[in-house]
């Protein structure tokens, strides 16, 4: 197994933190590392899902966890192995929330990962988690076009 973690600390509510990063059909349109998301059914665990990373084959994932406002974990099938992503949000002080996005990488293919995708994976999770936090906010703003 190959795991690549990252973290960040980002601002705003837990709650609207989760919402949007549990909304997967609407992925594509804040975080920048995806092009197309889709879930068939409610968030939680034995959804299926489809998503077509920027960069990267399109697939189906499935969510095998989800701890309400916590954590959540998906796996998605790789050739003679698997990926599990595992997404953490703790909330701290101050109105921030720590955010964690770790990688598994099960089978043969890993050193592929860590050769060449590990520094564009980092990298999107930072710019990612920058998206969270932004969309986030978003949400919690005033509609003021129909306020």
């Amino acid at each position: 197994m190959y795991v690549i973690s990252e973290e960040a600390v980002i601002s705003g509510e837990i709650a609207s933190i989760w919402q949007a990063a549990t909304d997967v059909a609407h992925w594509a349109d804040w975080d920048p590392h995806e092009e197309k998301s889709r879930i068939d059914g409610p968030f939680a665990p034995g959804a299926k899902g489809w998503v077509k990373p920027k960069g990267a084959p399109a697939g189906p994932f499935t969510i095998t966890a989800v701890d309400e406002g916590v954590s959540w974990t998906s796996e998605a099938r790789i050739p003679f192995g698997k990926i599990r992503g595992h997404y953490t949000y703790a909330p701290l002080a101050d109105g921030a929330v720590r955010v964690v996005k770790r990688m598994e990488v099960h089978g043969p293919f890993h050193p592929i990962f860590r050769l060449i995708w590990e520094q564009a994976i980092r990298s999107d999770m930072h710019l990612s988690f920058a998206a969270l936090e932004r969309e986030a906010q978003r949400r919690l703003a005033p509609d003021v076009a129909h306020g």
